[in-house]
């Protein structure tokens, strides 16, 4: 006789989980760890919970978010850098294998409901299209909802969302006030009401992974404007500011030294007028989005504490995925999609457009010394995971129904991979052996619980870390590093790894990492070469690839099921939502495209085809009758007008994209309608590497329009009865 189903339980007693990660935050910005970026709301949790400050990522965001979901190394959950850099190889394919279980699909088999609100940067981007799998997606790796965007960034005023795997649009817009980190908000609390309204005695695990601080830094004058001038000290006096408040708060330990300014860092008193106003205005425009995003974040805080089971709520809020991000480059950036592809913006750039800083139009990022400053005390940045720059991230934890607060900073040495098991031993779950039937690699963490109670907890006692060929390796104390690459240097891949400079640090006795003991105990840092090398091989790294704008363009996997040697695309309206590598490669490419449509001549009106955003991108549409191309490169516009309006009826628009060959080289354009040449254009340089966080569509432009000649999405108006592209 048939069992009757019956729904799982979770144990009693399990806890709500919410775990909130920031992206690109320096150890050194909060104002509860020291930092100068007020972040009140941060603060209170501090106040009933805990701080530790000796918590670490992998340096970087979707390698980092691999480890936390999976309990996993991000090599071993296939993470080893970015969905965008992906290679053939296994560990570097970025597909997270279904041996590596989410602690969302844990929780979830465990009578949990799971939700995911904002960034997903672990489905391939190849496989982020309307033709799926959708295994790889929030709700096919264990989470019942799913609401935010695919990719590294979005942009807050125009975010590429999805509900579940269904596209969506904001139902505001920017001048109407829309931002993605209120939206997620607001989704986020009424998710968690409605779930505790109909189900108090369910448990629920929230993921809550803001944008924010992540580039593009887009805020409003109000929030900006509250910290004009507080940076007009500079990032010398910053660092030394922020410092003597970490040593009087205790969040690090007395002794510790203030590491000094690097070579490729300026002295504040040298730079000029300009420098310093551009400098000052990107700093008061990230810290206007932090403060933004905490409030944001407040409100979140303020709901749970109006639930039915509010003191046992879990709140783990990890403060960034990595440290402070200096893909800015060395003068800061309003488009820093344009540094992605290997081009630093001149000053005299940022300087004439500050007016748009912040705003729609924009995509901004602090210049690499604040990045620097932002990681007080320590060296280097985000994506160096050899420097703790990189690596060491603030966490607060807090769960009133089992934790007291204490002062004393918990200084465990603690990982990202500890968290899933800390989770499953809080909710009293042991970690299955099989998930749906497949079994999993073991976790790679170990739970830190003990230290809710036990401030003398010691933590784990080895990790490896590797990014970019930025590594090192800690065991007991020790920490050996070999710093490799520099991110605001997407075009430099020095190879000759066996040439690197190893550094050796003792943690015990240097907090900060600032007395290097390579030539004094030069046995101790072979021994931890010697460890790394074991830990490479266990858990993937190796063959090391240091390739930045090369590995960005190169050959990506096809979407499944499709013509990898495809040169003939073939599209109708409604075709949205296509990411990069997944749409026509209609870059360093010649290449036709032809649309058939039909309008009612002057009347016609609307996108035919769009790919990109504000940073860069092409768009072919039609205003007041008359089909105009439109090139953005980095804000620089080629644009083609067609001479005459389309006649009433039936029309084929024809683009000749004629290209000079080699990688980000120029072209020469031609536009027709039935045949006939009506407008002709060139170009000295195209985008070599990507158009940047928007997708591929026809019909309409949706998410950033790539021209400020209309407003997005600029839906077209008549008929679009096929588009084709043919790459030549």
């Amino acid at each position: 006789m048939a069992r009757p189903l019956r729904a799982s339980r979770s144990p009693k007693g399990a806890p709500n989980v919410i775990i909130i990660l920031l992206d690109d935050v320096g150890f050194g910005q909060t104002s509860t760890f020291g930092g100068l970026i007020p972040t009140p709301n941060l603060d209170k949790l501090a106040a009933q919970g805990l701080k530790y400050n000796r918590f670490h990522t992998t340096a970087i965001c979707g390698p980092s978010r691999a480890a936390l979901l999976t309990g996993r190394n991000h090599h071993t959950a296939n993470s080893g850098f970015l969905m965008e850099w992906a290679t053939g190889y296994e560990n570097y394919s970025t597909m997270i294998p279904r041996t590596t279980a989410t602690i969302g699909e844990v929780l979830r088999d465990n009578g949990y409901t799971s939700w995911w609100f904002g960034k997903n940067h672990n489905t391939p981007d190849w496989e982020q299209t309307v033709a799926g799998p959708f295994d790889r997606w929030p709700t096919g790796m264990g989470f019942d909802y799913f609401y935010g965007f695919n990719s590294g960034e979005t942009h807050q005023y125009y975010p590429v969302l999805f509900e579940n795997t269904t596209p969506v649009e904001p139902d505001k817009t920017p001048e109407q006030g829309y931002h993605f980190m209120t939206d997620m908000t607001n989704r986020a609390i009424a998710r968690m009401k409605a779930s505790k309204a109909v189900a108090p005695e369910k448990p629920f695990f929230m993921y809550f992974a803001p944008g924010a601080m992540h580039a593009p830094h887009h805020v409003t004058a109000e929030w900006r404007d509250k910290f004009k001038g507080k940076f007009d000290m500079g990032w010398d006096a910053y660092r030394e500011q922020v410092y003597k408040r970490q040593l009087d708060m205790g969040v690090i330990p007395p002794g510790t030294k203030l590491t000094p300014r690097p070579d490729w860092v300026k002295p504040w008193d040298t730079l000029n007028a300009d420098q310093k106003k551009v400098y000052t205005a990107l700093m008061e425009n990230y810290a206007g989005y932090f403060a933004f995003a905490d409030h944001e974040i407040g409100r979140l805080q303020d709901a749970v504490k109006e639930l039915p089971d509010a003191d046992n709520t879990l709140i783990i809020y990890i403060v960034g995925d990595n440290g402070a991000s200096a893909e800015g480059g060395p003068d800061g950036t309003l488009n820093e999609i344009k540094g992605l592809n290997g081009i630093n913006s001149p000053l005299e750039d940022v300087l004439k457009n500050l007016d748009k800083l912040g705003g729609p139009a924009s995509e901004p990022h602090y210049p690499v010394a604040w990045a620097w400053a932002g990681n007080t005390p320590f060296q280097w940045v985000k994506q160096v995971a050899s420097h703790l720059g990189g690596s060491r991230n603030p966490m607060v934890v807090s769960w009133p129904a089992r934790i007291k607060h204490d002062d004393k900073v918990r200084d465990a040495f603690v990982h990202l991979v500890d968290v899933v098991p800390t989770i499953l031993e809080a909710a009293h779950i042991k970690m299955p052996k099989t998930v749906n039937g497949i079994a999993q690699k073991p976790l790679a963490g170990q739970s830190f619980l003990a230290s809710f109670t036990d401030p003398k907890y010691k933590g784990r006692n080895e990790q490896y870390f590797e990014i970019f060929s930025n590594r090192s390796m800690y065991a007991d104390g020790w920490k050996a590093d070999a710093q490799h690459t520099l991110p605001w240097r997407q075009d430099l891949a020095p190879g000759n790894w066996d040439k690197d400079r190893w550094e050796l640090y003792n943690l015990d006795e240097d907090f900060s990492e600032a007395n290097d003991l390579a030539a004094k105990n030069p046995k101790k840092l072979a021994e931890l070469q010697a460890k790394f090398d074991v830990a490479a091989k266990k858990f993937g790294v190796y063959p090391l690839d240091d390739r930045g704008a090369g590995r960005l363009s190169s050959p990506k996997p096809p979407v499944p099921g499709a013509d990898p040697g495809g040169k003939h695309f073939v599209y109708a309206a409604g075709a949205i939502r296509i990411p990069e590598p997944a749409a026509p490669p209609m870059k360093n490419n010649t290449w036709t495209l032809n649309a058939k449509v039909k309008g009612e001549g002057a009347k016609t009106q609307g996108v035919i085809m769009a790919f990109g955003g504000v940073a860069a991108g092409i768009t072919l549409y039609v205003k007041d009758g008359v089909p105009i191309f439109d090139y953005n490169y980095f804000d620089e516009h080629t644009v083609v007008k067609s001479s005459k309006p389309l006649p009433d009826g039936e029309s084929t628009i024809q683009l000749d994209f004629d290209y000079a060959g080699g990688r980000g080289k120029g072209a020469k354009i031609a536009l027709k309608v039935n045949g006939e040449t009506v407008g002709t254009g060139s170009m000295e340089a195209t985008v070599g590497g990507r158009f940047g966080i928007d997708t591929f569509g026809v019909g309409e432009d949706t998410g950033q329009p790539v021209t400020p000649a209309y407003k997005a999405p600029f839906k077209f108006n008549g008929d679009i009865q096929q588009v084709t592209v043919d790459i030549k």
